[in-house]
């Protein structure tokens, strides 16, 4: 099957590799959809920190938003499987430590994470293999596009729903890239009024087609209290920025992560009575995910720019836009196909 290997910074390529055979308890995917991260640049850069933790090596075949058909199950797998549409937990742990039976197994120490993490083969390929317990079905009203951005919206939906805003609640959004966007979408299905900031009035024209008038930059936010603050950027600055913005008492949820360290006051955090929450994986949202995209809820189809074929990945994760790309941050690859399409 044809894959996307990265065998060194800025150097990847279309390979022919061996299909997956499914283990005991796994599936073998047709892969439909497959989303470019962030996560999946820093691998292309080499900023990835789990590069330098020795947590994750060259080669790495990427890929961990997507979504496919089952065509192979191993022993052990229920045959009902077969030929469903599915998506998939990006996390995978160990399911025997204390925090895999806590049911925290997406921060599992001897976790894998598909196209990222412990050696397990990601999605921008023809076929993908996974464990079935990672699988979550699709419903007919959730396509192979949408379904390729439950796993961003999990982790959207995490963050929107630790701002613990509703009706009445104003919630300022940091960064209106996808997560950052998805954030806004799902805060404003729960009822929020949302603010979004973006470094230049050029990056919040998306979310503004998305409907959300309230879009600033640094100069122009205007002097509102903010009841939550999620920081979905990769600025270094802008952490210690959304403490500084919420309301006393208020929530800060960080998902967005910086390529360098950054530093927060917490005599701030203590005097401002702030609740500051980390996030970290979409695994518990997958399932409200799925059911908010059917439910038509939230709507992510319109943060998809283009879809392009394997060959095109590299051009992507080098930073440059296909030809005649939309306008919203997100490209999806299509691993059957060798031509570009939208």
């Amino acid at each position: 099957m044809r894959a996307l290997v990265l065998t060194a910074p800025g150097e990847c390529s279309v390979q022919e590799v061996p299909v997956p055979v499914p283990a005991p308890g796994e599936a073998v995917i047709d892969v439909e959809r497959v989303g470019v991260c962030g996560t999946d640049v820093e691998f292309y850069t080499g900023e990835m920190a789990y590069l330098h933790q020795g947590l994750a090596s060259y080669p790495i075949r990427l890929g961990h938003e997507w979504a496919g058909r089952v065509s192979a199950i191993g022993a052990d797998v229920d045959p009902g499987w077969l030929g469903r549409r599915v998506t998939g937990d990006t996390m995978l742990g160990d399911g025997v430590c204390r925090r895999c039976r806590r049911g925290h197994q997406h921060v599992c120490e001897n976790r894998q994470e598909v196209g990222i993490r412990g050696g397990r083969s990601g999605a921008l390929a023809e076929h993908l293999a996974v464990p079935v317990a990672s699988l979550r079905a699709l419903p007919e009203a959730v396509d192979a596009t949408v379904g390729a951005l439950v796993e961003p919206g999990g982790n959207a939906l995490r963050a929107a729903r630790s701002a613990n805003a509703g009706d009445g609640d104003r919630v300022l959004v940091l960064g209106p890239g996808t997560i950052g966007s998805l954030v806004a979408l799902f805060l404003r299905a729960a009822g929020a009024e949302v603010h979004l900031l973006g470094k230049s009035e050029e990056s919040l024209d998306f979310v503004r087609s998305l409907g959300f008038s309230h879009a600033w930059t640094r100069s122009t936010l205007p002097a509102l209290p903010f009841d939550a603050v999620v920081e979905a950027s990769n600025a270094v600055d802008l952490p210690a920025l959304a403490l500084d913005l919420v309301e006393p008492a208020g929530r800060v949820v960080y998902i967005g992560l910086a390529g360098s360290p950054t530093t927060i006051d917490t005599r701030t955090v203590a005097l401002k009575d702030v609740t500051a929450v980390g996030i970290l994986s979409a695994s518990p949202g997958l399932d409200p995910t799925i059911a908010a995209y059917a439910s038509g809820a939230v709507d992510p189809r319109p943060l998809v720019a283009a879809t392009v074929g394997l060959e095109q990945v590299g051009a992507v994760l080098a930073g440059q836009r296909p030809a005649g790309a939309g306008p919203g941050p997100k490209i999806h690859v299509d691993p059957q196909h060798r031509e570009a399409r939208r």
